[in-house]
């Protein structure tokens, strides 16, 4: 279908009356004031390595391990490939959004701009809670990385190292996390180009055996797993199934560029290159990852059960060792546990936004604007590295299991997430039709447009819904599982309904607005100062990094 758009393009700076008569209203209504504000300290280098790097996890590195002994080889490939799909439907939806109004909150606040308050409200304390229960799942995802060498030390040391590092990361400001999460995830992506490399080559029998796998763990122990040995199609569907909340877990951090974004350098310029590529890093970094590990690792290999004692960890880690080569098992190890400093870095530095952007919204307590002089919102931080110490349930219940009952809590979190976030969507977008504004004249549009968000927003939904089926068989009923599946997925639609109760008595009515009346004109100006137009490279190599960034 065509979209049915006039040539009105989007909104510039608003009129000098209009002007005049928003800044007055802004001020009034401002929640920073008195307050200083998140500073933009993050470069188009950045933001490109915070994008993969939010893509490129211990979900991929670790969590892997559960899918593949859950759904066998194709099992987990076709995980991958529909979790994969929605994850791209969100991020179209999401950058068109990010794109045109890059400000501190990213989503939470387009959701109270486009939505209504309490379905921000809602969104945010779901995205803050998600975020401050993956810290604690990172670090348990360490401590079992760090087993494969000594087992003998208490996961309490390897967990207090990690946490300082992180927070340490985060005290000392956005430009730093940026600097460190452009190291770290460079680190993540040329591993995982080398694993994949190195996967092509154990497959062909180019290891120290020579043996040639091609496809035989595709044979036997087969394609697929029969999920709790239930036989037939059933079976196999059920293993299929138990991947996809895993796999969610390893996509989830995709959007952590619309919270970078109020303090991102030139957004309107930098922001729609990452959301361009991000595609390409699923394809390559995901896809190919589980296919490499699909052909290396049989599905019935112990090592593979995180729940173990003698769990050997990421399933790459176990491809090589199983292969013979000596010393490189340890070198990917250590490659990979660099990932899980990443990712609590950025789990710390996106909860603290989330966190600074409920208080910008009016959502949380002002105390948590506080910013020092450098822009670094130290109240927020200190808060959420608080949660970290979850992590600790690990040294008696053991890491492998705790990771485990977080990265489902984290997984039904941020498919909520997600789910807000096509919702949103799916206003900006009537809205902008309704008030004839041009989408092709934005920063970032697809013409995927809005039936992706439609998909994504239905099976965001239909996978929360049934992601704890399994307690439901035969014998199989584990109360852990149960809520940590279920608690986020019921307490979404709990925040909405009281915050809705809550404006509603206030006065604020109980409708959404109509789309007629969302506003497309607030903050474009300072959005419009701050961007400009890069200066062309100098040379072919300037130019390389250009297109690359």
């Amino acid at each position: 279908m065509t979209e049915k758009f006039d040539d009105k393009q989007y909104p510039k700076s608003p009129s000098s009356q209009e002007s005049f008569s928003q800044e007055h209203k802004a001020v009034e209504d401002d929640p920073y004031r008195g307050e200083k504000k998140l500073v933009r300290q993050l470069k188009n280098r950045h933001i490109a390595m915070i994008s993969i790097g939010g893509v490129i996890g211990t979900g991929l590195f670790l969590g892997t391990a559960s899918a593949l002994r859950h759904g066998g080889p194709i099992g987990l490939l076709l995980g991958y490939l529909a979790v994969g799909s929605i994850t791209y439907s969100v991020m179209i939806s999401l950058g068109e959004m990010v794109a045109y109004l890059p400000i501190p909150g990213g989503h939470i606040k387009l959701a109270e701009r486009f939505v209504d308050p309490a379905f921000s409200f809602a969104m945010g304390w779901n995205y803050l809670y998600n975020w401050i229960i993956i810290l604690p799942a990172e670090l348990s995802a360490a401590a079992v990385l760090i087993n494969y060498w000594n087992k003998e030390v208490n996961n309490a040391a390897w967990i207090t190292m990690i946490m300082a590092i992180v927070i340490i990361i985060n005290l000392l400001g956005a430009g730093v996390y940026g600097e460190a999460e452009f190291i770290f995830a460079s680190i993540k992506v040329i591993t995982i180009t080398g694993l994949i490399i190195l996967g092509i080559v154990l497959d062909l029998g180019g290891g120290p055996d020579h043996d040639r796998l091609g496809f035989r763990y595709w044979k036997h122990p087969g394609p697929f797993v029969q999920y709790n040995d239930i036989p037939g199609a059933k079976g196999q569907f059920l293993g299929w199934w138990a991947v996809m909340t895993q796999a969610a877990f390893s996509y989830i951090g995709t959007e952590i560029v619309a919270i970078a974004a109020g303090e991102a350098k030139n957004p309107r310029r930098n922001l729609p290159k990452a959301i361009r590529r991000v595609y390409i890093r699923i394809l390559l970094f995901y896809i190919g990852g589980v296919i490499i590990i699909g052909l290396l690792v049989p599905s019935n290999e112990p090592g593979l059960n995180l729940n173990s004692d003698n769990a050997a960890g990421s399933p790459f880690v176990i491809a090589i060792k199983r292969s013979g080569i000596k010393a490189l098992p340890s070198l990917i190890n250590a490659c990979l546990l660099t990932s899980a400093w990443s990712a609590g870095s950025s789990d710390l530095y996106t909860s603290s936004r989330a966190l600074y952007g409920l208080a910008a919204s009016g959502n949380a307590p002002r105390i948590f604007l506080k910013t020092l002089n450098n822009g670094l919102p130290v109240v927020a931080i200190v808060f959420c590295s608080l949660f970290s110490t979850l992590a600790y349930m690990g040294v008696t219940s053991g890491s492998g299991k705790v990771f485990g009952w977080l990265a489902n809590m984290t997984s039904i979190a941020g498919l909520m997430t997600w789910f807000g976030i096509c919702v949103t969507y799916l206003r900006f977008h009537a809205g902008m039709k309704a008030q004839g504004y041009s989408r092709k004249n934005l920063p970032y549009a697809s013409s995927l447009q809005p039936y992706a968000a439609w998909y994504a927003m239905i099976f965001c939904l239909v996978i929360c819904l049934f992601s704890g089926w399994a307690v439901f068989l035969k014998d199989q009923w584990d109360t852990a599982t149960f809520v940590t599946n279920y608690l986020p997925f019921a307490l979404f639609p709990v925040i909405f309904l009281a915050a809705k109760y809550h404006y509603w008595r206030i006065g604020k009515g109980f409708w959404w607005k109509p789309v007629a009346e969302l506003d497309f004109v607030t903050n474009i100006a300072e959005i419009e100062a701050d961007t400009y137009d890069d200066p062309p490279p100098r040379n072919k190599l300037e130019a390389f990094w250009a297109w690359l960034m």
